[in-house]
């Protein structure tokens, strides 16, 4: 029997305008980061970050490209379609989202794009991502915020930021030696 999945809504607010982001509170790694604050007590992600991660998960869930392990008719349509997506067949949203999702990988470039697919999509955690690629501890949640960055940039969102930005090399700094 499948499990019931805890959906969530967070309401986001930057310079002045609140957007809402849908979660699946149990698996997305992003929920997990932002929910989660460091050492200075900021959240590992920025709310920016955590909608553009969202943004792309939700266009490779349109796109259809989650691995099934089986047919899922739940999604056929029964008759002739009526308005749906900007008046879009299935065919044609799923073919939309695609392209949104190969442009958003292209603006992320190569150095970022395998990472934000395994975390925002295939919803890897940080470690599973760290054990394969065999990056040293806590690597792939500094190279996932300059990813989500660039990802935020691409969608048009870098520019809500408040505030000063958080840099995520700050974890990076020298310690001086004993």
């Amino acid at each position: 029997m499948p499990r019931e999945r805890r959906l969530g809504t967070r309401v986001i607010e930057m310079a002045g305008e609140a957007g809402e982001v849908v979660i699946d509170l149990d698996e997305s790694p992003l929920a997990w980061l932002a929910s989660r604050r460091g050492r200075d007590g900021q959240a590992l992600i920025a709310p920016v970050q955590l909608m553009a991660g969202e943004r792309l998960r939700a266009d490779f869930t349109r796109a259809q490209m989650t691995p099934r392990l089986t047919a899922d008719w739940s999604a056929m349509p029964k008759g002739p379609r009526r308005g749906g997506a900007a008046g879009l067949a299935l065919s044609e949203a799923v073919l939309a989202a695609k392209q949104r999702l190969a442009r958003a990988m292209e603006a992320v470039g190569p150095e970022f794009s395998g990472l934000l697919m395994d975390v925002c999509c295939f919803l890897k955690g940080m470690e599973q991502v760290e054990r394969e690629r065999g990056w040293p501890a806590r690597t792939a949640k500094v190279v996932l915020a300059l990813g989500l960055d660039r990802l935020a940039r691409h969608y048009g969102l870098a520019g809500r930021i408040e505030g000063p930005r958080r840099s995520p090399i700050r974890a990076f700094r020298a310690q001086p030696d004993a």
